[in-house]
């Protein structure tokens, strides 16, 4: 019986999630939708904010930590690494749960990571590919801020 639920839950996976284990595990059991506007991610303990806003790296930084969203104040744009924590091979056009984040743009995200090579940089990831590298800070690209969950 225990081989049966397993099986039809790793079918469902496939079929309705897209996941193919290569990014990311199990959708299911990796976030959770707090119903107010954030994403728990259940592995790391973040809480990401679920909407996303397009600003250049400067505001980005600026807009996440005056960000009052969910009764809670200590939001922060996240490191590359936090970001990264949120990565997923989809069968959707982004690399992302789609169920837990809907409105995420195949597109670039920023970091609060600055390129060491070149400090005018920051660090982002592109949703389209799951890709990492660095963006001139100048530009406009999306913004999802996170906190550390309790």
């Amino acid at each position: 019986m225990k081989n049966i639920i397993f099986t039809a839950l790793i079918v469902f996976c496939f079929i309705t999630l897209g996941c193919s284990g290569k990014v990311k595990e199990n959708a299911i059991e990796h976030f959770q939708d707090g119903g107010d506007g954030t994403v728990t991610d259940l592995t790391t303990g973040f809480i990401w904010q679920q909407s996303d806003i397009k600003k250049n790296w400067e505001t980005a930084n600026t807009y996440c930590e005056g960000l009052d969203h969910a009764n809670h104040q200590d939001w922060r744009l996240p490191s590359i690494e936090e970001l990264k924590t949120i990565v997923m091979s989809t069968k959707s056009t982004v690399m992302i749960d789609p169920i837990a984040f809907p409105d995420t743009k195949p597109s670039l995200y920023w970091s609060s990571t600055t390129f060491e090579s070149n400090p005018s940089n920051a660090m982002i990831v592109d949703f389209s590919n799951g890709e990492s590298y660095s963006e001139e800070k100048g530009f406009k690209n999306y913004v999802r801020c996170v906190r550390q969950g309790q």
